[in-house]
């Protein structure tokens, strides 16, 4: 009996393992499609349009049967048998049974699998002559049946055959399958180590037989007793987990070829959508099908599928955007300017592709269109980093910033009817970061600026080479010398500003103030030059003219700039302020060279000579006249402030020579020297209010001056010191003692007399300007008694009026005021005694 039954589970055992090797044959049959007489059913695995089902049913039709066919099936035999060995043999390391395996596990081929997810119709009809353009499409279901995973894997290289040859759908049920397997041997192993732990933990194999008994008595019956499980050898179990390790490398290795397959398929997709259209589907179909095992716990792929595929999405539309054309700047000045029209034309047409191709290609969930939009937005803003770094000039800035901020989204790219409806007006801005938008920006603002400092550059050096060296005339408009530097300078930064508010306004506000910056540095820089060049120029009336053109030139600058203050104002400022500061260097240096030719002129004056010749004067009032001719041709303010200024300088000038006690008059000339005096002072005054001075507080000086001098009578002197004070109360006993000797008194009782009488009055408007708080001053002669003559006082704050510090500026000799404070009781002790 013992041998009839071993004989029977022999038989049972034969037959088990011949039906293993027949059903495998017949799946590789059906697999390869080989011409057999009894025809298996087809395998569910291989799809009606895979590529490598149509290559081996066209290689295996026909009437005639090769060699060749044998030779596969035979060859196809062979490895089922190997894989049989090969499965066996870990079963039985694992103690697991064929016969109920292929009986518990096998699923029913006429039993479908429910839709894994709801139905969507994308079939659209409609009437063809209401539409402009009728497309008829084929849109993919979403849902979809998951055809029967095989029982039997092929082999990984099998599968990455598959894989290679780009039958996806075949390839991932084989991996499905081989995963599942996996999944069954590891928990075997498992369950086998918890064995191995329960046996070693116990004292005997009696006692852990009974525990199994008393655990599982259905599972002992099961069991033949006579043939009790043996302990798996140590070698065998790292045997065992040694080739779970490597299934499971091969796992990862077949996961991530098929992950790289489909990035490859979608990457070309759109290059090549009448390809890959079908494939596209397998793309979708193993998306869906992972993602819903994730969803299951069902995980162990590699996860991530969605993520994978738009990342692919997006390496296509890299690669597109990297194959446009870009010239070098070498070949042409306008290269990024072509390129980019390039590449908003490789935008479109992709686009177009995907609404027209491959949008079909999918189920509705994936949203290609708007993936493939937004790939195009970080594509493209990656391809403008890397152009970014090849710019050096301003005007590629420019064509990239008009790019970004409007190109970009026009009508022409983004906004083409091409691509409505189903782009979205929120989907049409590209989106820099911050960091690159901030970094692009910039770099267009320090562009301008060193554009701009070698405008300026340019324009000093083309000013010293066709004008100061060549001495060309200023031109002349409207009676004032002008330079073209004030329309050159205002053009560029008015073309630079335009240009960027071309963009946007916060670009027009930051190269605003880049320019008004690098502007404040330019007056300064002429000038300097300027002076530097002019230190030996000879011919002093063109001299006069460049500083008179350059005075107006910078004014005209200022006005021309003031549009820009309400944005910028403390910018403004500072460039009003160096311009202002120009102006007036200018003016100084104008009024210096004049001082130049005429103090040699002002030295001969109040000598002997003077008061029997007006040669000097009368060259004088030539050069003053010479200086008024260019004056007329300086701006109003300017010609007004020059005239002003050069009226103070003649009469202080005037004053020192009066002062520096080189003559005395004696006294039959006291009468002429005033009468000269006063006339020569009027003349001046007239011709140098009709140049547009407005000192006429200067007016009185020489009236004052002639009273001092050509009084008869020396005690009558102190009755016109009021007057004087009053006009110009910073005159010092050190002034008048310098008049007084002019007009040849030494010293005495009477000059101390007029000293003391000069201190009283000042101590006395000194007094009464504190109490009043200001003084108004009035130019004239003050006659009456001390309260008619007294200064009119009333609160003005005239502080800051010139005459207060008029005669501060001149100086004096010491010797004249040596013996003015001393008291009039020590002269008594130099008079002779008499007895």
């Amino acid at each position: 009996m013992m041998r009839e039954s071993d004989a029977g589970e022999g038989v049972g055992a034969e037959s088990a393992v011949a039906n293993q090797k027949t059903g495998v044959l017949h799946s590789l049959r059906a697999s390869l499609r080989l011409p057999n007489t009894h025809t298996p059913p087809a395998s569910p695995a291989f799809s009606l349009a895979s590529p490598l089902s149509v290559k081996f049913q066209r290689r295996g039709s026909g009437d005639s049967r090769s060699l060749k066919h044998f030779t596969i099936a035979e060859s196809s035999v062979a490895l089922g048998d190997r894989l049989l060995k090969k499965g066996a043999s870990l079963r039985r390391s694992l103690r697991l049974r064929t016969s109920k395996r292929h009986t518990s596990e096998t699923p029913s081929t006429n039993e479908e699998r429910p839709p894994l997810l709801s139905l969507t119709e994308a079939d659209q009809s409609g009437d063809g002559s209401s539409r402009t353009e009728v497309t008829k499409r084929s849109a993919v279901r979403e849902s979809y049946i998951l055809p029967e995973i095989p029982h039997t894997p092929l082999s990984v290289m099998q599968i990455h055959k598959l894989i290679e040859c780009e039958v996806l759908e075949e390839a991932h049920l084989n991996l499905l399958s081989l995963r599942e397997e996996f999944i069954r041997q590891q928990g075997e192993l498992e369950k086998l180590q918890r064995q191995q732990a329960d046996r070693s933990s116990s004292s005997s194999p009696e006692t852990h037989l009974a525990r199994e008994r008393a655990i599982s008595p259905e599972k002992h019956l099961e069991q033949d007793p006579s043939h009790p499980q043996q302990p798996v050898s140590p070698e065998e179990m790292t045997s065992i987990q040694r080739e779970l390790s490597h299934l499971q490398k091969d796992l990862q290795l077949l996961y991530r070829a098929l992950r790289d397959k489909m990035a490859a398929i979608v990457r070309e997709s759109s290059a090549l959508p009448a390809r890959n259209k079908e494939l596209l589907v397998g793309v979708c179909r193993v998306v869906q099908e992972e993602e819903r095992r994730e969803r299951g716990g069902q995980a162990g792929g590699l996860g991530g599928w969605r993520e994978a595929w738009r990342e692919a999405v997006t390496c296509g539309v890299r690669q597109q955007l990297a194959a446009v054309h870009l010239d070098t700047p070498e070949h042409n000045t306008s290269w990024l300017a072509v390129h980019l029209g390039l590449l908003g034309k490789a935008i479109v047409e992709h686009l177009e592709r995907v609404k027209a191709e491959l949008q079909d290609s999918y189920p509705p969930t994936f949203r290609v269109f708007d993936t493939y939009v937004t790939s195009c937005h970080v594509a493209t803003e990656e391809h403008l980093q890397r152009l970014m770094g090849r710019v050096t000039q301003l005007k590629d800035l420019h064509a990239l910033l008009d790019f970004i901020t409007h190109r970009y989204k026009s009508e022409r790219i983004m906004g083409s009817f091409s691509l409505r409806p189903e782009m979205k007006e929120e989907q049409r801005e590209l989106k820099l970061q911050e960091a690159f938008n901030a970094d692009i920006r910039k770099a267009y603002a320090t562009h301008t600026q060193a554009e701009l400092r070698n405008t300026l550059e340019r324009v000093c050096v083309l000013e010293r080479e066709e004008c100061w060296e060549e001495q060309l005339q200023p031109q002349v408009e409207d009676g004032i010398l002008q330079s073209h530097l004030t329309m050159d300078i205002s053009t560029n930064v008015k073309s630079y500003v335009v240009n960027a508010r071309r963009i946007d306004a916060d670009l027009e506000q930051r190269v605003t103030h880049t320019c008004l910056a690098e502007l404040t540095h330019f007056p300064r820089r002429l000038e300097s030059e300027f002076l530097q060049w002019s230190s030996s120029l000879l011919d002093s009336r063109m001299w006069v003219d460049y500083s008179i053109t350059y005075i107006n030139t910078f004014t005209q600058l200022r006005e021309h700039m003031e549009g820009y203050r309400d944005n910028n104002p403390h910018q403004m400022s500072q460039l009003c302020r160096e311009l202002e500061w120009s102006e007036s260097r200018l003016r100084e240096s104008i009024l210096q060279h004049f001082l130049i030719q005429a103090k040699p002129l002002l030295r001969r004056m109040c000598g002997a000579k003077w008061l029997s010749t007006d040669e000097d004067f009368d060259q004088l009032i030539s050069r003053i006249q010479e200086l008024k001719e260019h004056n007329q041709q300086l701006m109003t303010p300017h010609a007004q402030e020059l005239a002003t200024a050069l009226h103070v300088c003649v009469c202080r000038e005037y004053l020192c020579v009066l002062m520096r006690g080189g003559y005395r008059c004696s006294k039959r000339k006291q009468q002429r020297a005033a009468t000269k005096i006063h006339h020569q002072g009027e003349t001046l005054n007239t011709l140098l209010t009709d140049m547009g001075s407005t000192a006429d507080w200067l007016r009185p000086l020489s009236e004052h001056l002639s009273l001092l001098i050509g009084q008869k009578e020396k005690s009558d002197i102190r009755d016109h010191l009021k007057p004087l004070l009053l006009d110009f109360p910073d005159i010092s006993k050190r002034h008048v003692s310098a008049v007084l000797v002019f007009r040849g008194m030494s010293g005495g009782r009477e000059f101390q007399r007029i000293l003391s009488r000069l201190s009283e009055l000042k101590r006395e408007l000194r007094s009464v300007g504190n109490a009043e708080g200001g003084v108004e001053f009035h130019s004239g002669n003050v006659e009456g008694d001390q309260q008619q003559a007294r200064v009119e006082f009333r609160t003005t704050g005239n502080i800051d009026d010139p005459r207060r510090n008029f005669f501060a500026s001149i100086p004096t000799p010491p010797t004249h005021a040596c013996l003015t404070h001393t008291p009039l009781s020590c002269f008594t002790l130099l008079l002779p005694h008499t007895h």
